[in-house]
């Protein structure tokens, strides 16, 4: 269900049961934009799948999902955990801090997963970790830290 106050979207996927779908109101902002369509589902009290279809648009030069969409998505799937797992204000909170190793290449014709886990959560920060993964291969670690957004009384 919209959220008008944040912006964002998060409503079962018909395509995918177990399955919501994450994105802006805005289908022209980067999100959806850039990314494309992106889904979510909750694993556990503190873990959160999300995941995107890559494309060729999204390929670099090897044919390989390109590593600045696969920081997009990490970037991305901090938020939609926050929200999903905390029920953190998505578009009022920034992120401070990701530290990301590349494992692997990306394929462009399988969907790409971020695993997030939310390891702490303080009034004002959330740190998080994770993978990104296509079933069993590897293609990124990190590890983040957001701000939370400020709340007014």
């Amino acid at each position: 269900m919209a959220d008008p106050a944040e912006g964002f979207t998060s409503e079962p996927d018909p395509d995918n049961p177990g399955w919501m779908r994450w994105r802006l109101t805005d289908p022209t902002r980067y999100n959806e934009a850039v990314l494309g369509r992106m889904i979510a589902r909750t694993e556990g009290p503190d873990h959160c799948r999300v995941r995107i279809f890559p494309q060729h648009r999204h390929t670099n030069n090897t044919g390989n999902v390109h590593g600045a969409v696969t920081l997009g998505l990490i970037d991305i799937s901090l938020f939609c955990a926050m929200k999903q797992l905390r029920d953190v204000d998505a578009a009022g909170s920034v992120t401070l801090g990701i530290e990301t190793q590349f494992i692997g290449a990306g394929d462009p014709s399988r969907p790409l997963d971020a695993v997030v886990q939310v390891l702490r959560e303080t009034r004002r920060l959330g740190f998080l970790r994770g993978l990104v993964e296509q079933g069993d291969s590897l293609v990124a670690s990190f590890s983040a830290t957001i701000r939370k957004p400020t709340i007014h009384a």
